[in-house]
């Protein structure tokens, strides 16, 4: 049977830093001998396309939300057009524009109330229209030829009856 006997001064910590230094080493020993080969070369340049084309994403991304974000629609709707630079020096005319929607909206229904009004007026003159013929009617058919010739009589009137003209007129 064998006993280990020999005493290492280094602890754990310290063996696992050798270690890692040793691995460490033999990295920078492989990528200096890929460097002199080439081969480090085209993983460079495999990286960089990759960057490169991970930026076109990344900016093809931007600008399209940029561009979703710059419609009039989804500035209304998510109150950024309030924001938006370029529609901040019109913001008098938005304001104009809006005062005579206003405006044209209560002209509307003044105009509205106006007619109402004046039809109304219109039917109450139709009927006093249509009362007083009716009253007129009943005021012929109750006076008789008599009664009027009465009237007339007391007043000092003869009443005649219109002449006959001899003479028949023809067409």
């Amino acid at each position: 049977m064998s006993t280990n006997d020999e005493f290492n001064p280094l602890t754990e910590e310290e063996l696992q830093a050798q270690r890692d230094e040793e691995e460490l080493r033999r990295r920078i020993r492989n990528e200096v001998l890929r460097v002199q080969s080439g081969e480090a070369d085209e993983d460079i340049e495999r990286d960089r396309e990759a960057e490169a084309e991970e930026r076109k994403e990344q900016e093809q991304k931007q600008a399209h939300e940029r561009k979703r974000r710059s419609k009039l629609s989804w500035q209304i709707f998510s109150g950024s057009i309030l924001t938006s630079r370029s529609l901040a020096d019109n913001y008098r005319y938005f304001i104009a524009i809006a005062m005579m929607c206003f405006v044209s909206i209560v002209v509307m229904f003044a105009a509205l109330y106006a007619d109402l009004n004046y039809s109304r007026m219109e039917n109450e003159v139709q009927l006093l229209r249509e009362r007083s013929i009716r009253l007129q009617e009943q005021l012929h058919r109750q006076t008789t030829h008599q009664a009027v010739r009465d009237s007339l009589l007391r007043r000092g009137i003869n009443l005649q009856d219109p002449r006959q003209s001899a003479s028949i007129v023809e067409e």
